[in-house]
């Protein structure tokens, strides 16, 4: 099975790059490691699980995946990429 290409959307790299800037400004920089090391190995298990994350319950066409208790990813997948759509505090008003 082909590997899919992971794709971050402008307001993915916004949003990754916020998260991570929050969780610097009010925790350590352990934190914000393990932060970045459970998104790398989300997205390593999304390159060959595509369908890992469950559909997002307001836009069924994005699928939604919980990182940490308060961070979740959404992201949707054409054809072999799966494109990074952005990343959300889960207790924030969202749109997805």
């Amino acid at each position: 099975m082909k590997e899919a290409v992971i794709f971050w959307s402008p307001l993915a790299e916004n949003t990754y790059l916020k998260t991570l800037s929050q969780i610097l400004d009010r925790w350590t920089i352990k934190e914000a490691e393990n932060f970045e090391a459970k998104v790398e190995s989300l997205l390593e298990k999304l390159k060959i699980h595509k369908h890992l994350c469950p559909p997002s319950d307001k836009h069924k066409n994005l699928r939604r995946c919980l990182i940490a208790p308060q961070t979740s990813l959404v992201y949707q997948i054409k054809a072999n990429v799966i494109e990074l759509v952005a990343f959300f505090d889960n207790r924030s008003e969202h749109p997805f």
